[in-house]
């Protein structure tokens, strides 16, 4: 049986020790504090399988699964890998581009698998949309736009962008299997905590369809909770409401006609496309537990996540300079 060490109880790390228990793995978990360790206890895991050390697990297990500040991201991720053991980390991978880079070099290097938390990709949703785009059934994508907000606790170890934007971020690089040639954004400080609690990005890509150009909007302060992905292309559209449980996408059939020099928009049929109802971390936990025991490349590795942390920080470069910026 695979074993499995969490580190990390926080917001989202109860989560991923909900899925995580839910699977026929042997768990063991580490926080800083024994308080902290209480979620886990609740559970019914035996204190053998707790610490506040992590450490004293590290030769135990096969794997580790990393969901603390992203700050401690490198050294935690790097000293892992070199002990020779798997290793699925939160998005971001890191804060910083060489970092990150070093971080997949190392798991290439050392032939571990590193796995992102990139959670969109292992929607089925998602699924459905990067096959639609890939085959041609929206003909020519034009445009891409992604918000992800609402009303909620800022998180203190980075910027909106980094903690939300980078979600669509990377679902945009993975809908179109290509990388923005530019990156523009504009961010706002509110709340005065020295990062950005609204952001915009705006993103140019080159397809061998065309040009595709995206937006992505994240903030802490619309009223309700917003994970709203709309895909626009010559031939179909569609809106795709992650918060929805089952019929996440409608496709509308909608095209603009030209009759001498005037368009004419004609709407079409509206299609509703139900997906299986799959929580998107427990199958992105089982993927990567899956990739542990039969070295498959994981859908989220360590170069995916590599490139959504450099168009994210050529964003911070874009809104120093106040100018759109080529991505190297």
């Amino acid at each position: 049986m695979t074993k499995v060490l969490l580190l990390g109880l926080g917001r989202w790390g109860v989560n991923h020790l909900r899925n995580l228990h839910s699977m026929p793995i042997e768990l063991y978990v580490a926080e800083n504090g024994e308080q902290q360790l209480e979620p886990a206890r609740k559970l019914g895991l035996p204190d053998a399988r707790l610490t506040t050390h992590y450490q004293a697990f590290a030769g135990k297990v096969d794997c580790v699964v990393i969901v603390t500040p992203a700050q401690t991201h490198f050294p935690l991720c790097k000293e892992f890998l070199e002990a020779g053991k798997d290793v699925f980390v939160e998005k971001p991978l890191t804060l910083a581009n060489e970092e990150s880079r070093q971080l997949a070099e190392l798991a290439d290097k050392t032939r571990r698998i590193l796995q992102v938390g990139h959670i969109f990709r292992f929607d089925p949703a998602t699924l459905w949309l990067r096959d639609a785009v890939q085959s041609g059934h929206f003909g020519r994508v034009n445009m891409l736009r992604g918000h992800f907000g609402g009303f909620k606790r800022p998180r203190n170890d980075s910027g909106v962008m980094f903690a939300d934007g980078i979600h669509f971020v990377d679902l945009f690089n993975f809908l179109l299997g290509a990388l923005p040639k530019s990156v523009m954004a504009v961010h706002h400080d509110f709340l005065g905590r020295g990062m950005d609690d609204v952001s915009l990005v705006s993103l140019e890509y080159e397809t061998p369809r065309g040009q595709v150009w995206a937006t992505v909007e994240s903030d802490y302060f619309i009223p309700g909770k917003f994970r709203e992905v709309i895909v626009c292309g010559d031939k179909m559209s569609a809106v795709c409401d992650y918060n929805v449980a089952q019929y996440k996408i409608k496709t509308y059939e909608n095209r603009h006609l030209c009759h001498g020099k005037d368009f004419k928009g004609v709407e079409g049929a509206m299609h509703q496309i139900e997906c299986p109802p799959e929580e998107p971390l427990l199958a992105e936990l089982r993927a990567f537990v899956n990739s542990v025991r039969t070295r498959q490349a994981p859908r989220a590795d360590a170069w995916s996540g590599y490139d959504a942390v450099r168009v994210l920080n050529a964003a911070l470069e874009s809104v120093k300079a106040g100018r759109a910026v080529e991505l190297n």
